[in-house]
């Protein structure tokens, strides 16, 4: 790639850079909110759920039980314009499914390469690598991967997990069209979904140096009875020595998802291709409950 980058000193601080005239978005970014878990506003709430002691209570599943306070999706804000994502009656119907079965049928749980927009939103930073013609982004979530071609391209003969992405610059804005898409990616992990006559259009506006506003507008009229809109900031991760880590889920995956195909199972209670998953605690009995309390001091002498 070719990079022609400029600065400029602007009351003593660096400005943003330029790379052939336009905002240079290179860098590792991450979104700070909770989008990936649920793109409305939410109040917490177990990630599988049980009745609780209480009529109309809940609490965790056995599968999750032993996660505590951790096992509960926070709360947070909403960043879908005006709240509502407007489904078709079917569509509705089958979102409503989804978060029933969350566990089962997440394509984040299975490793799936999680599409566009979510990969943008999910609790992971990513990189962008930028040049005049093509604009790289490397997502630290299972290898994920896209590239949105600047250039002229012929139109793509297949249908891709992560689309197929042509932007063009409106000004200092990146406009980017994404569309091939599989049918078989979520946007967060409860259970909005699409299906492959999805449409997604992105906006990228430099809102400062490190803060890029992000917005993307959703079209399915398969799944749709309108289009529909989510913005949020990206900022861009300033640690030292900020970098991607390793993180191949696929491998992490593979008894969740083939287990049951193994000659010598691991996990012993399948039946077909489901896992039954059997849960023991063991508590201390009486006050030696209280024993599970650790204190950080140091051992008395």
């Amino acid at each position: 790639m070719t990079r022609n980058v400029t600065t400029a000193q602007v009351g003593g601080q660096a400005a943003p850079a330029r790379i052939a005239g336009k905002p240079d978005f290179s860098g590792i970014w991450e979104a700070n909110n909770t989008a990936n878990w649920d793109l409305q506003t939410h109040a917490a709430r177990p990630m599988v759920a049980q009745p609780g002691f209480s009529p109309g209570s809940v609490t965790l599943a056995a599968p999750v039980l032993g996660l505590g306070s951790i096992g509960w999706v926070p709360p947070g804000q909403g960043v879908v314009e005006g709240e509502e994502i407007p489904y078709l009656p079917w569509a509705a119907a089958r979102k409503k499914e989804n978060l029933e079965h969350w566990m089962d049928r997440d394509p984040e749980i299975k490793c799936f390469q999680p599409g566009v927009p979510r990969a943008m939103y999910m609790p992971y930073p990513f990189q962008i690598v930028q040049s005049a013609s093509k604009i790289m982004m490397v997502f630290e979530y299972a290898n994920a991967q896209r590239t949105i071609h600047l250039n002229k391209m012929e139109d793509y003969p297949n249908v891709a997990y992560m689309g197929y992405s042509v932007g063009h610059w409106e000004g200092d804005t990146l406009v980017v069209d994404v569309k091939d898409f599989t049918d078989a990616t979520w946007f967060d992990r409860s259970g909005n979904f699409h299906s492959d006559a999805l449409h997604v259009t992105e906006r990228y506006n430099m809102a400062g140096r490190d803060v890029i506003r992000y917005e993307a507008t959703i079209e399915d009229p398969q799944v749709f009875t309108r289009t529909w809109k989510i913005s949020m900031p990206l900022y861009r991760r300033l640690d030292t020595n900020a970098q991607l880590m390793d993180f191949r889920c696929v491998e992490m995956v593979e008894e969740t998802m083939y287990g049951h195909l193994r000659k010598e199972q691991l996990v012993k209670q399948w039946v077909g291709n489901t896992m039954t998953v059997n849960i023991t605690r063991t508590i201390p009995p009486g006050e030696k409950v209280h024993e599970r309390y650790i204190s950080g001091n140091p051992p008395a002498k």
